[in-house]
């Protein structure tokens, strides 16, 4: 029998898709107003945190959890903006790329392969 492996990376990227989008789906639901958004939040979230766990095997978990949030944010932030008309202020962007140079510090000099 063949295994499959994948790249943590690609892992990683499914999980902060299905994050995303579960947040997107949890503003839908207006507070679980519409239910059905509100089961598809939470679907997502366990399938996200399900490829986290996968990826925190293969990864440390600080750089792991430092990309998962910092492009998390970002990727809410666009949709938002995309979807809901929620226009992001000079401070949420300047908030934002500092968490994306957190994300950079963190990933090349902040925690030992």
């Amino acid at each position: 029998m063949t295994t499959i492996t994948f790249s943590p990376f690609l892992l990683l990227i499914i999980s902060i898709c299905a994050e995303v989008f579960g947040t997107m789906s949890l503003g839908k639901s207006s507070g679980f107003h519409h239910i059905g958004w509100g089961l598809v939040a939470l679907i997502l979230y366990g399938i996200s945190f399900w490829f986290l766990s996968k990826v925190v095997t293969a990864m440390p978990i600080a750089v792991a959890y430092a990309i998962w949030a910092g492009l998390g944010n970002v990727f809410t932030v666009l949709l938002a903006w995309m979807l809901f008309s929620q226009v992001p202020s000079l401070g949420t962007i300047a908030g934002i790329s500092l968490i994306v140079l957190g994300v950079l510090v963190l990933q090349f000099f902040g925690v030992s392969h």
